[in-house]
């Protein structure tokens, strides 16, 4: 026994992703964006961290850059649920 209990949250990256017909003929992006999704993971799978994608991207915040790895995670999976550890 671990002594102690984890709670998770669960991250609500519907919030935060839209997909719309007319922004980037309806990639989803981040809302209130015109910054693909793609983009994001493209640039995390070549290394950049978080801070460097806030830099590049100023429109997003440190929330939607975790809100699109979930979603990514979710499309992957087909489990529809992302829990994230605590804060």
């Amino acid at each position: 026994m671990l002594g102690f209990t984890l709670r998770y949250r669960m991250m609500d990256y519907a919030s935060f992703i839209v997909r719309d017909m007319k922004v980037c003929g309806g990639e989803p992006v981040i809302r209130g964006t015109r910054v693909p999704l793609r983009t994001v993971l493209a640039s995390l799978a070549e290394g950049a961290q978080v801070d460097q994608i806030l830099k590049d991207f100023p429109t997003l915040t440190a929330e939607s850059v975790q809100a699109v790895i979930a979603f990514a995670a979710v499309e992957k999976t087909g489990t529809g649920t992302v829990f994230l550890s605590p804060e």
